[in-house]
């Protein structure tokens, strides 16, 4: 693959016919909290919920609660399990509910954050779940994949020494009972994925026809006043051989209507939250905007291509 900035994956997006409907997610039952960074709509118990991440505008204290499907918006379920997380995430291992999210880590005195580390539920539904693992403090966007051998992909994040401003990793364990922050630690880069100065991460993985991974997730980097700029990107994943396709954006911010912002520094913010691949060659695209709100793009389906062609 060829390692590339984000202004010239957002040229190579500009060239292309890109059909984008945006529908704004709508959430009830609370009150004056933002609803950001959702999920795709998953089942629990035969009903239709979304997690995402509800807090105030002007704080980080945040709960994951879930919310139902009513005829025109999503409602929030008290009857659920509630979090003291941020950024849900879920995919299902062995028939089994597979839960996370980040935990913040506040400073005693200030009660400033200056860590957060990523914690794994399981459960056979949301209000059966319990912890199982936690990731190394200081790594976000660690995701797992159930491999169609049955064995488990694990996406990491690492920053600092290892991994610079945010870069991807990925190893293999036989069960979940092995995921640990070892083994989270231990798993080899990917090659290229990211210049120096940006960064980015896996947010939701999915098992292509051609056994193949189709990642969706992000690439982000700072700009000359030091604005964000998150943009949703895939990329298809050769397990086996521990090869990846290039990185393509697949929609970006300007193409959505205007709305409000958690802070100026973060307008230009569009965090990956699930992916569900339709008929037609069309996907719904699940994204928390400008860490204030949550939308729904339709998107032509950005894994046909990995499944058609010999990318590797």
């Amino acid at each position: 693959m060829t390692k590339k900035s984000c202004k010239k994956l957002l040229k190579e997006y500009k060239l292309k016919n890109n059909q984008i409907k945006a529908e704004k997610i709508n959430f009830r039952g609370v009150n004056n909290y933002d609803v950001y960074n959702i999920t795709a709509p998953f089942i629990n118990n035969k009903e239709e919920v979304i997690a995402g991440r509800v807090e105030k505008r002007d704080s980080e204290d945040a709960k994951v609660l879930f919310f139902k499907k009513t005829k025109n918006d999503w409602e929030y379920d008290r009857t659920l399990k509630e979090f003291q997380l941020q950024d849900p995430f879920i995919t299902q291992i062995n028939s089994e509910l597979i839960f996370g999210g980040v935990k913040i880590i506040k400073d005693r005195e200030a009660q400033n954050i200056i860590s957060w580390k990523t914690k794994f539920y399981r459960g056979s539904s949301i209000n059966e779940l319990k912890l199982f693992a936690e990731g190394p403090e200081g790594m976000k966007d660690i995701r797992l994949i159930e491999l169609p051998d049955k064995r488990i992909g694990v996406f990491t994040r690492p920053q600092g020494e290892i991994g610079g401003r945010g870069t991807i990793g990925f190893t293999i364990i036989n069960n979940l009972n092995e995921l640990n922050k070892e083994i989270i630690n231990n798993a080899a880069l990917l090659d290229n994925q990211f210049l120096k100065e940006e960064w980015g991460g896996v947010n939701e993985v999915h098992v292509l026809k051609n056994d193949q991974l189709g990642v969706l997730g992000h690439i982000a980097s700072f700009d000359q006043d030091g604005n964000r700029h998150y943009y949703p990107i895939t990329f298809a994943f050769d397990y086996k051989d521990k090869k990846s396709s290039d990185v393509k954006i697949i929609a970006k911010r300007s193409e959505l209507p205007e709305g409000p912002a958690k802070r100026d520094d973060l307008k230009d913010v569009l965090f990956s939250g699930g992916i569900i691949r339709k008929n037609y060659n069309k996907a719904e695209l699940y994204l928390g905007v400008s860490d204030a709100e949550a939308y729904k793009l339709e998107i032509a389906d950005p894994f046909i291509e990995y499944e058609n062609s010999n990318l590797f």
